[in-house]
């Protein structure tokens, strides 16, 4: 069986693929075309947001592909800026409307910050924010709720004063940035990590000792970092916008040596930071 169908469990029980397909930074017959691309590849994950401005192309899409809404996961996520009880339940129904969908598989709070406040104190917007995606969750209208680029504290602070723990944390997490202290917080209270950049924005797959442990498996670079964040028991959301790219970053129906996967955890390697941000 494909990767693309094996699934991870959520503490609440619902089955997510344990590959998703990224849709930042698409926009228009770009963001169409590759997500249909990698709907007919295989792929059933698909990941959007309100600020990605795709919703509606991912949406048609979908809705093209011929494959049945109920075989898909589609994730999209509340713009960070939102941080009323309110205005996150209309951002949510203005999301359906664009994707052109009754339901959503998940949906997640895209970052514990507007994108222009980075490292600014919202522990009380962000709780309102997540009470609003309880209600959506307990009318029906999405699978799953959780959060993205949520630190510890963050996360402490939903757990503290709301009444569901998150689904899941969605963070910049690759070979080279481990994210120790938010993966044992996530792996504590069953949260499932999701990945994106698991690529590390390129710069990964020019990393002199990446390229020669995948030689010597007789994989790609990206093969091996996909592989690698699968072995942590996390879900890499990887993007291309080329058919031959999106086919083969789901040929990881391998399994990677303790001895390799532990050199690789010894890497220190950065990338561009526009998500999950390195404290000053």
């Amino acid at each position: 069986m494909s990767i693309l169908h094996e699934t991870y469990t959520l503490h609440n029980g619902i089955t997510i693929p344990k590959i998703g397909f990224g849709t930042a930074p698409l926009k228009g017959d770009e963001a169409y075309q590759t997500v249909s691309h990698a709907i007919k590849a295989g792929y059933r994950h698909i990941d959007t947001a309100a600020i990605y401005g795709n919703e509606e192309d991912v949406g048609r899409a979908v809705r093209d592909s011929g494959v049945s809404r109920e075989a898909l996961f589609i994730t999209s996520k509340l713009d960070a800026s939102i941080k009323s009880y309110d205005e996150a339940i209309d951002a949510f129904h203005e999301s359906l409307k664009r994707l052109g969908m009754e339901y959503l598989d998940l949906y997640l709070i895209h970052a514990p910050w507007p994108w222009n406040e980075k490292f600014s104190n919202h522990f009380a917007g962000n709780v309102q924010a997540f009470k609003a995606l309880e209600k959506l969750y307990e009318q029906g209208l999405v699978k799953a709720i959780g959060v993205s680029n949520f630190d510890p504290d963050d996360i402490r602070n939903i757990i503290d004063h709301c009444s569901m723990v998150p689904h899941v944390n969605q963070i910049k997490y690759h070979i080279g940035h481990p994210q120790k202290a938010t993966r044992a917080l996530c792996e504590r209270h069953s949260i499932l990590l999701e990945a994106y950049s698991p690529l590390g924005r390129g710069e990964v797959l020019s990393d002199g000792r990446v390229l020669a442990i995948a030689k010597k498996h007789g994989i790609s670079a990206a093969q091996l970092c996909i592989r690698y964040v699968l072995e942590k028991n996390a879900l890499p959301l990887p993007r291309s916008s080329k058919p031959a790219h999106i086919k083969a970053n789901a040929e990881v129906d391998f399994t990677l040596p303790d001895a390799d996967i532990r050199a690789l955890d010894m890497l220190d390697i950065h990338s561009i930071e526009f998500g999950t941000p390195k404290k000053p």
